[in-house]
């Protein structure tokens, strides 16, 4: 088993969490990178389909989940979900996806989600929080912004969709590493900076950067949900500080 980044490990305890709250179903995961949403739908019961715009990444996808595919669980689309069918669902789900769109792609990316959604579905998106907190991280991978509490809350708004439940993420964890984060990525991948917005983008899903996204073995001794959940209860406690480097936001179709 991959040994994760410390603020994935907070991202998915957390989300495995608000996830115990709703029945299991149909979900569409859009942009899945190296699969560990996806995985974690699929061990609660879930069934469903990832959408992602590399191949390279859906190959990886399709070998992780090869057993999930032959039972007719899964399924890996290589291609721009905006461009995909309404297929009717009971979640739609994105971490770190939301902020690669310029504005008008942002408006489609909600409404269609909206769209997918059965009555009482719920789209959940995890972006970047904090726009205090630009870095390099956000220019190589292609980021259009970051958002804070109140822009979240209304661009969801705006296209229908009322945000439920709304948390920062990996405070203070992401915090403290971040001049650390910074120095490695300006080390490791500053030359996509030369790459357009969509290859960024394209390139972010799985980006293999030694002790930013990959860690050795060893690593994974501390590097676990049983050592980090005092970390994980930090993070819930500083959930409403505007300084948390992610944002979860939990959405349904608005009632009005």
């Amino acid at each position: 088993m991959d040994v994760l980044p410390p603020g994935s490990i907070l991202q998915l305890m957390y989300l495995k969490e608000r996830l115990s709250g709703l029945k299991p179903g149909k979900f569409i995961e859009i942009g899945a990178g190296a699969g560990h949403i996806s995985h974690l739908l699929l061990s609660l019961g879930w069934h469903g389909r990832a959408y992602d715009l590399s191949t390279t990444t859906a190959e990886t996808l399709r070998r992780r989940f090869a057993d999930q595919i032959a039972g007719g669980s899964y399924d890996v689309v290589v291609g721009d979900w905006l461009m995909a069918p309404i297929e009717p669902c009971d979640l739609v789900i994105s971490c770190m996806v939301m902020e690669h769109f310029d504005d008008e792609g942002q408006r489609s990316f909600i409404c269609h989600g909206r769209n997918s959604l059965t009555a009482d579905g719920t789209l959940i998106a995890i972006v970047p929080g904090s726009p205090a907190h630009w870095g390099i991280e956000d220019e190589i991978a292609g980021h259009y912004r970051r958002y804070s509490r109140e822009a979240a809350v209304s661009v969801f708004g705006k296209e229908g969709m009322d945000v439920v439940h709304i948390a920062g993420l990996t405070y203070p964890v992401s915090n403290i590493l971040f001049p650390l984060s910074n120095f490695i990525v300006k080390r490791s991948e500053s030359r996509k900076l030369s790459l357009s917005m969509v290859d960024r983008t394209k390139q972010s899903g799985i980006r293999g950067v030694p002790m930013k996204t990959t860690f050795p073995k060893f690593l994974g001794l501390l590097l676990n949900e049983k050592v980090m959940y005092p970390l994980h209860i930090i993070q819930k406690a500083f959930g409403q500080s505007e300084r948390a480097m992610v944002l979860y936001c939990e959405t349904k179709r608005s009632r009005v």
